[in-house]
C-alpha cells in the first residue's frame, strides 16, 4: 500500500471512530463494568454480492457499506476503549453458491427439478469464491483479535441451494411463492472461511467448542460482572447439532446464554420457516424454528435470549422456557432496505436491495436491581439511529410492518425491555 493509501485509509478509519462516538457507544467500558454492548450485523449478503459492485455496472460498490460496519464495530470495541463487549452475525454473509448440489445430499438420492427464476438470478458461479467471500474475510478481520465473535451460516452461505425435485416451482413465475420449496446443503465454503481451524478462531481462549467443523459454535465472553455463554446454530440446525449444542450448555451449566441462529422468526413473530425454503419439508433430519425451539431452547434453563435474521423486517416476543423463566428472542434483518439505491438513480426492483447499512446495538445495563437491554439501529452509512432519521418510518415501514404507524414503526426498531428474572436466574460469575 502505498503512502498515500495509508494515510486516506486512517482518515476513513478516523472517520468511523467520530461518529461512533457521536453515536454514543464508546462508553470506555471494559468487561468488569455494569453496562456493554453486543453487535449485531444481520444479513450482510447484498453489501457483498457480486452484482451490486460497479465492475458489473451497479452505480456504487455495495461492498464498501459493509466494510463501513465492520470498521464502525471495530472501533467501539472494548479492547480500544469502546463498549462493545461481543459481536453476533446472524448468517447469509454472502450471496452465491458454487455448487447446484453438494455431494453429501447427491450421495443420499436428492433430486433437483429445473427451476428458471433461481438459474437467472441465483445459478452457482465461481465468483462467490473470488469476490463474495474474499469480501466477507477482509471485513471481518477488521474485529479479528479485537473482541469474541460468532458467525453462523445462513442458506446463502451453503454451498448449494437447489428446488427439490419433489416440491416443484410452478410454470410459471408470478411471485416468490411459486418459485416451489428450496433447499441448502453443505458448509465447506462456509468452514474455510469461518470455521474452527481458520485464524479467526484456532486457539483462541473465549472459542469454547464448535460442531461440523465451525458451522455451529460456542463462545465464552465476559461483561457486565458475568461469564456469558453463545452458541451460534446453523441454518435448521439438524438434529446432531442441537444434540451438541444441548452437551456444549451442560459443560457450561449455570452460564447466561445467548442463541443466535438465522432462521428462526418471521416478521409478526411467528416462530415459521419461510415457505419458500424450510429444510424440514425436504429433509426431516433438519429442524424447524418451531422444532428449535421445542427440542432445545425451552429445554435448557439457562438460554435467556435468541437472536435471528433472514425474515426482512424485525420483531420481539417473549416466551417461558420449561422452568417457568423467560427468553427474550429478537429478529432483525435489514437486507432488503434499499433507499441508498434510490439515492444513486437507480430504481428499486425485487433484487437491488442492498441495506443500507443498518444494524442492530443492543446495550445491557446491568447495575440496575432489574437489568435492562436498550435495542437501537444504527446506521453506519447515513451516521444516524433509526429515531434520528426524520424520513425512516418513510423510507421502509411499508414494506416491512405495513398497518403501523409512524410511531409504532420506530419502536420495533428502537426499544428496551427488562429482563425481570436475570439475577434471579444467575450468580455472578466474573469479578
Amino acid at each position: 500500500m502505498t503512502l498515500l493509501g495509508h494515510w486516506t485509509r486512517q482518515i476513513a478509519f478516523s472517520s468511523v471512530a467520530a461518529m461512533a462516538l457521536a453515536a454514543g457507544t464508546a462508553a470506555q467500558a471494559n468487561s468488569h463494568d455494569d453496562s456493554f454492548t453486543i453487535a449485531v450485523l444481520p444479513d450482510t449478503q447484498n453489501y457483498i454480492d457480486y452484482t451490486h459492485q460497479k465492475v458489473e455496472g451497479f452505480p456504487f460498490d455495495a461492498s464498501q457499506q459493509f466494510l463501513e460496519q465492520m470498521e464502525y464495530v471495530a472501533a467501539n470495541v472494548e479492547s480500544v476503549g469502546g463498549d462493545i463487549a461481543f459481536v453476533t452475525s446472524l448468517g447469509d454473509v454472502w450471496q452465491h453458491q458454487s455448487l447446484t448440489m453438494d455431494p453429501a445430499h447427491i450421495a443420499r438420492g436428492f433430486k433437483s427439478a429445473p427451476n428458471p427464476f433461481f438459474d437467472e438470478h441465483l445459478a452457482p458461479t465461481p465468483k462467490v469464491k473470488t469476490v463474495e467471500m474474499p469480501m466477507a474475510l477482509k471485513g471481518y478481520q477488521m474485529i479479528a483479535g479485537k473482541v469474541p465473535f460468532s458467525v453462523v451460516p445462513g442458506n446463502h452461505d451453503h454451498d448449494a441451494m437447489w428446488t427439490d425435485i419433489n416440491h416443484p416451482p410452478a410454470k410459471e413465475f408470478k411471485d416468490m411463492s411459486s418459485v416451489g420449496m428450496v433447499h441448502a446443503g453443505g458448509t465447506a465454503n462456509f468452514v474455510s472461511v469461518f470455521g474452527k481451524d481458520t485464524p479467526f478462531f484456532k486457539g483462541k481462549k473465549w472459542y469454547v467448542d464448535s460442531f461440523n467443523g465451525g458451522a455451529n459454535s460456542a463462545q465464552i465472553f465476559v461483561a457486565g460482572g458475568y461469564r456469558f455463554l453463545h452458541i451460534g446454530l446453523q441454518f435448521h440446525a439438524p438434529n446432531a447439532a442441537l444434540e451438541w449444542a444441548a452437551r456444549v450448555v451442560k459443560t457450561y451449566p449455570g452460564l447466561p446464554t445467548i442463541i443466535s441462529t438465522h432462521d428462526y422468526m418471521m416478521s409478526n413473530g411467528e416462530r415459521l420457516a419461510n415457505p419458500i425454503i424450510d429444510n424440514h419439508a425436504v429433509d426431516p433430519d433438519d429442524n424447524t424454528p418451531q422444532m428449535i425451539w421445542d427440542k432445545f431452547i425451552k429445554q435448557h434453563d439457562q438460554i435467556f435470549m435468541v437472536l435471528c435474521g433472514h425474515e426482512n423486517g424485525q420483531a420481539f416476543r417473549i416466551d417461558s422456557n420449561e422452568f417457568g423463566h423467560k427468553v427474550y428472542q429478537i429478529l432483525s434483518d435489514y437486507q432488503d432496505r434499499n433507499q441508498t439505491v434510490k439515492d444513486a438513480g437507480l430504481a428499486p426492483t425485487l433484487f437491488n436491495g442492498i441495506g443500507d447499512g443498518w444494524l442492530r446495538l443492543m446495550r445491557f445495563e446491568m447495575e440496575a436491581a432489574t437489568p435492562k437491554v436498550r435495542v437501537e439501529t444504527y446506521s453506519t452509512h447515513y451516521r444516524k439511529r433509526s429515531r434520528e432519521t426524520a424520513q425512516y418510518a418513510a423510507w421502509y415501514r411499508d414494506h416491512e410492518q405495513p398497518g403501523k404507524t409512524d410511531e409504532a414503526f420506530h419502536d420495533s426498531d428502537d426499544f428496551a425491555f427488562d429482563l425481570t428474572d436475570f439475577k434471579a436466574r444467575f450468580a455472578k460469575t466474573a469479578r
